[in-house]
């Protein structure tokens, strides 16, 4: 079984904390799910380094303490990623209206690795070193390849969509042994993180490397911000610059409506890092501690949206499900508690595993009715039920009827729907009334994405198959 044992981890036995603090134990890594990055060290990024932030104190927050958020510092606004060769999409989307159609066959789109869509309806695509978008009127996608990190050397990950002609590219850097690093022009810093691309009249191209770390100061507890390099550090913990926990994107989800409509939140190997246009806030994530104290973190895969605007965290061990405040600031702030309220802290399902066991959650979804799923990369699927907000313990109800135990996504749907990605099986519907149906209209047997958007009229599916991508309409 692979072991890993948080970077940040405590050397006394605490409570479930999800964030960072300022002391580190180096852990032993094994490679993750997903390709392998090139081998050596990528060259260092020609672009000149962005303009320095204002200048703001670097401290290391406290235990605890209330939460005063005077308006010292206003909160990011979404950025427009400039100019962009097609306009932004009002009223109901331009896709064709069938049930199911074919993107491969119909619009070209080949089998990439990784789907998204942007507010203005344009398609993004992944497949290796390339990125693709199908815009809004194409017969087919427009492809650019080797931009930001790709260009050096790094495997690209995923990709989620952003405003309108923009997307969000993750890619894929080992862990370090020790992540802690004493300046910020090492370069290990612009290693794996997230790319920012964009859709211009002259193509895709980067817009920058991720790096506006965003967080209020909470030993000053003034509304101001702590401080950020003067230089591209990419995507770092926000809580202490000087820490490189966060190396490889792993999994990404948009926020589609409510409050925080726009908003992403990429699952990394260390944690999930909330972002609001060019702007981020890292990191969370649920923990657990052995009988020695140490801290166990795990590889954080599964990230959704719950009905209500939760965010659903799983990882290789454990999961939670916690309610965002409205300011980016302060999503890494573990006290007081009220601030980020958590349903689920740090759980597990007995039924599944023992808690040092690997569950490998690939997914995790609330249905329309309430319900909670969890899909296992080896486990099958499971619906959670909380028995309370701090218990190590949930309750873990197995859903029969799959043809495999190899998952890989779930989505849920506004009829009612939850939608299950297998690995060998394809597509698999449970309706509202809990009766699963394997998807015919879809072609291929592993599913490697599933993405919806209800903003679409009516709301669409991305089903991403080894077979190519299928749209679903109406559910």
């Amino acid at each position: 079984m692979r072991r890993l044992l948080g970077a940040c981890g405590a050397a006394v036995l605490v409570a479930a904390a999800w964030a960072c603090g300022e002391t580190n134990t180096p852990a032993p890594t094994e490679p993750m799910d997903g390709p392998a990055p090139a081998e050596g060290a990528p060259p260092p990024l020609s672009e000149e380094s962005p303009p320095p932030s204002p200048e703001q104190e670097e401290v290391n927050p406290p235990e605890d303490g209330e939460f005063i958020p005077p308006p010292v510092v206003e909160a990011p606004a979404e950025e427009s990623p400039g100019e962009i060769s097609s306009p932004i999409q009002k009223g109901p989307d331009p896709w064709p209206k069938d049930t199911a159609v074919n993107y491969t066959q119909r619009f070209g789109v080949g089998r990439p690795r990784g789907v998204a869509v942007d507010d203005a309806f344009n398609i993004w695509l992944l497949d290796g070193n390339r990125i693709g978008v199908l815009k809004p009127g194409a017969t087919q996608p427009l492809w650019a390849s080797n931009i930001g990190q790709a260009g050096r050397g790094f495997s690209s990950t995923v990709i989620c969509g952003g405003s309108a002609g923009r997307a969000y590219v993750g890619y894929h850097a080992r862990e370090l042994d020790q992540p802690e690093r004493s300046s910020y022009t090492d370069s290990t810093f612009m290693e794996g993180d997230l790319d920012v691309v964009k859709l211009t009249p002259s193509g895709i191209q980067l817009e920058e490397h991720l790096y506006r770390s965003f967080r209020r100061n909470k030993e000053k507890n003034d509304g101001s911000l702590t401080w950020i390099p003067p230089v591209n550090a990419g995507l770092h913990n926000s809580n202490n610059w000087k820490y490189d926990e966060d190396r490889a994107v792993l999994g990404c989800v948009k926020v589609m409506r409510g409050r925080d409509k726009g908003e992403v939140y990429v699952s990394t190997n260390h944690g999930v890092s909330r972002i609001k246009g060019l702007h981020y806030n890292s990191h969370r994530h649920p923990v657990w501690f052995d009988a020695q104290g140490h801290q166990h973190i795990g590889y954080s895969y599964a990230v959704g949206i719950a009905q209500d605007g939760d965010v659903l965290i799983g990882n290789d061990w454990t999961f939670g499900i916690v309610t965002p405040n409205a300011d980016l600031g302060v999503w890494d702030w573990m006290s007081p508690k009220t601030l980020n309220p958590m349903k689920v802290e740090s759980s597990y399902l007995p039924e599944v595993n023992s808690l040092p066991e690997f569950d490998y959650w690939r997914g995790f979804q609330q249905t329309k009715d309430g319900r909670y799923y969890l899909a296992s990369r080896s486990y099958g699927l499971w619906e959670m039920r909380i028995i309370s907000r701090g218990n190590r313990e949930q309750k873990g109800l197995r859903i029969q009827g799959l043809p495999t135990n190899q998952l890989t996504s779930l989505a849920a749907t506004d009829d009612g729907s939850l939608f299950i990605g297998t690995g060998g099986g394809g597509l698999w519907r449970m309706d509202a009334s809990k009766k699963l149906t394997k998807v015919e209209a879809v072609p291929g047997k592993d599913v490697k994405q599933l993405v919806y958007d209800p903003n679409a009229t009516p709301a669409m599916l991305y089903v991403l198959t080894d077979a190519g991508l299928t749209v679903l309409r109406g559910y």
